[in-house]
This record gives C-alpha cells, structure tokens and sequence, in this order.
C-alpha cells in the first residue's frame, strides 16, 4: 500500500528482531473467525486508551479528532476499517486504506503524525492485542498454534497503511515483549487526560444511553493495566474491580450461549454498509 502522491515519505522505522515463524498449520481458526464477534466490542474503550498512552497518539487524537462531536459515526468508521481488513476483499482494504491516509493528511503536529509507521505499529498492535483479550475473557484460552495464527493475521491493520511486515515482532512471543517494553514509553498531559476524561463522561448522553456508557466506563478502565490508568489519570477502587470480575462471571456463562449468527450480526451490517457506500460513493470512512 503506498501513501497519496501529495503525502512525503516516512523515515524508515527501525525493524524488530525476527525470529523463525512458528507453524500454525494445527490452529483452531483465525482472526477472521472470531473478529465479529459483538463481545470484542467491550474492549473498544481500553484498546482506544491503550493507543492515547501513547503520547504520539494520544496528543493527534486530543488535537484533531472529532470523536467527540460525532461519537456513533466514528465508531462505524472505526469498525469499518476493522473489518474491512479481516473480512473484505484486497479492492476494498486498498480502498479503505486510501480514504485513511487521506484522512491522516492533516493530523500533525510538534512531535506526531498520523503517517509516523512507530505510531501505527502501536495503534494496529492495540487492535491485535483487544481481540485476542476479549475472546479469551469471553470463550477461555486460545491454543499456541490459534493465538500465533490469529496474531499473524492481525498484521493486516497496520501492514494496510504505513507499517512495512519487517517492523512487527515475528511471533507471539515477541509480541508481549514489545507489549511490555511500549509501557515504558507512555505518558500524557493535561489536554490528553481531558480528553480521555470526556470521553468516558455521561454528560450530554441521553439518559437511555447513560447505563451503558457507566458500563463501558467500568470495562474500559477495568481491561487496562494499572499503570495505563495512572498515565491517563484514571481511578479503580477495590468496588470497581468487584464489579468488573463480576461482570466478566456472568458473561461468560451468558453470551457463548448465544447463536452465533447473531453475535456476528453487527459485523456483516457494517461490511455491508461499507459496500453500498462504496458502490454510491457515499463517504466511508
């Protein structure tokens, strides 16, 4: 995938140590099967927090998004692009990842750039991380061969745009070492907290939508490690993770039960919205 003509090309990101790609011939399944999942949805929040940590990421997002003033929009977007990856074809995803370049050209500032491939690497290692946390919270764990299948396929999220194949940890494995050395590189600043603040705020929501945004509050702070919350300035108290570890019994002895073609629902409604605005020449993303 190449940038727009009028877009400069990035310095090269310096590379990850690879190492010898494990086999996944005996993996369950892939990312695509499980990627529709509504379930992945309660790690919308976190994986969003996870990225502003970063302060790159996190001061593009307070300066420029508009998430704020058209919040159910920009999660159709959002999923859009996650799906598109995962379930599209490679004319949609080439698609797709045009209209997202087009959409970084201005998110720039002293800094971060919404086209710096270190950024994406982290934001599309986000996306890999939520889905494969929310799916064991919810169905247990993945086997070896399943996990480091469906972390290869995650890839495609930052491999669309700007993040070249050599900058990602070749195995899982290598993965939680990058995960674990990326804490060490957060932080934030007052304009970035206000941000991560209004976003979990109630305020202006109308009041039958108030009760779940008081429980995607719970779990977006809950899915974060300790040390996330401290840098976006986030409480937990001892009630918070009662009700958290609460909420996660129930869940799981629940949502398996439900037929799958309609966990799965959402996400053909979205790829399927994403086509006929496409084929109208509506905007997508």
């Amino acid at each position: 995938m190449t940038l727009l003509e009028d877009e400069p090309t990035p310095a090269p990101a310096a590379p990850v140590a690879r190492a010898a790609v494990p086999d996944t011939s005996q993996a369950d399944f892939g990312l695509a099967d499980y990627i529709g999942e509504a379930a992945l949805l309660l790690g919308a929040g976190s994986t969003v927090m996870n990225q502003l940590a970063l302060y790159g990421v996190g001061k593009g997002v307070a300066v420029h998004s508009n998430t704020l003033d058209r919040p159910l929009d920009r999660l159709r977007t959002t999923l859009t692009y996650v799906y598109v990856m995962t379930l599209g074809t490679e004319e949609e995803r080439s698609a797709v990842a045009r209209m997202v370049n087009r959409a970084h050209r201005g998110v720039r500032g002293e800094g971060y750039s919404a086209h710096d491939p270190q950024l994406q690497l982290w934001v599309a290692a986000t996306l890999a991380q939520n889905g494969e946390f929310i799916y064991e919270k919810t169905f247990g764990p993945m086997s070896e061969a399943t996990r480091e299948r469906s972390y290869a396929e995650a890839q495609i999220f930052g491999n669309a745009l700007q993040v070249a194949p050599e900058m990602w940890p070749a195995t899982r494995a290598d993965f939680t070492t990058y995960w674990q050395d990326m804490q060490g590189e957060f932080s934030s600043d007052p304009e970035i907290r206000s941000y991560v603040k209004a976003l979990l705020s109630t305020r202006g929501a109308p009041l039958v939508m108030r009760p779940g945004i008081v429980l995607q509050n719970l779990l977006t702070r809950g899915n974060l490690e300790p040390h996330v919350r401290e840098v976006l300035g986030m409480s937990w108290s001892r009630l918070d993770q009662r009700l958290y570890d609460a909420f996660w019994v129930f869940f799981r002895a629940v949502y398996p039960r439900v037929p799958k073609v309609l966990r799965t629902l959402h996400a053909r409604l979205v790829v399927r919205g994403m086509r006929k605005r496409l084929k109208e020449g509506r905007r997508v993303i």
